[in-house]
């Protein structure tokens, strides 16, 4: 059977990237984030997931991002219980 896409599993990894760059840019100083860029990847990645669950994904970027951070208390951040990753 041949693959879809790419990888086999594009639209995963995009959804990952989007979510990733997302919160990273989330990190900058309020003044250097750019806003209308950050509001275009978030319409992205909501186009991309599955209902409901872009903070799932944007919790588990922050999860990787910040692996010494307590996992619990981003998940609740983001509306999340934890442990969902």
């Amino acid at each position: 059977m041949p693959r879809k896409g790419v990888t086999g599993h594009d639209e995963w990894v995009v959804t990952q990237a989007l979510a990733t760059a997302l919160v990273a840019l989330e990190q900058l100083p309020e003044k250097l984030q750019p806003r209308p860029h950050m509001d275009d990847l978030r319409k992205l990645l909501t186009a991309g997931c599955a209902p409901g669950s872009v903070n799932l994904h944007l919790a588990q970027a922050k999860c990787r991002l910040f692996p010494g951070r307590d996992s619990e208390a981003i998940y609740r951040e983001y509306g999340l219980e934890a442990g969902r990753d």
